[in-house]
């Protein structure tokens, strides 16, 4: 079972990577899949994880205050607002776009209901 909580974490750590220069794919909850997959797995990944300059804060954040940064909400923000903008450009059809419209409203509604860390 430690296997499958490791590839897990290692699938969940390398979609988060991709997500920070995707704006697609969201970074964070990836990485908190990861960090929970390792906790599972690897005590050495999960502890370089909650420790690990770039998302480390974020991760403490979340696990000990359920906090989002402003700044991360900010980017979340923008980056939900690009991609939905991109599907009206793309000429996406039109129940697409109300499908996309009610669930990135969700999301947003639950970013910015989080307290800031």
């Amino acid at each position: 079972m430690r296997t499958l909580w490791l590839i897990g974490g290692l699938l969940s750590f390398t979609l988060g990577l991709i997500g920070a220069f995707l704006p697609l794919i969201p970074t964070v909850p990836l990485m908190l899949l990861a960090t929970f997959c390792f906790s599972k797995s690897s005590e050495r990944l999960h502890n370089w994880l909650i420790t690990h300059p770039r998302f480390g804060a974020s991760i403490q954040d979340w696990n000990d205050h359920g906090a989002i940064s402003p700044l991360a909400k900010k980017m979340a923000t923008i980056s939900i607002a690009a991609v939905f903008l991109l599907s009206v450009v793309v000429g996406v059809k039109t129940f697409v776009i109300v499908i996309q419209a009610v669930v990135l409203s969700t999301v947003l509604i639950f970013i910015w209901t989080r307290p800031n860390s």
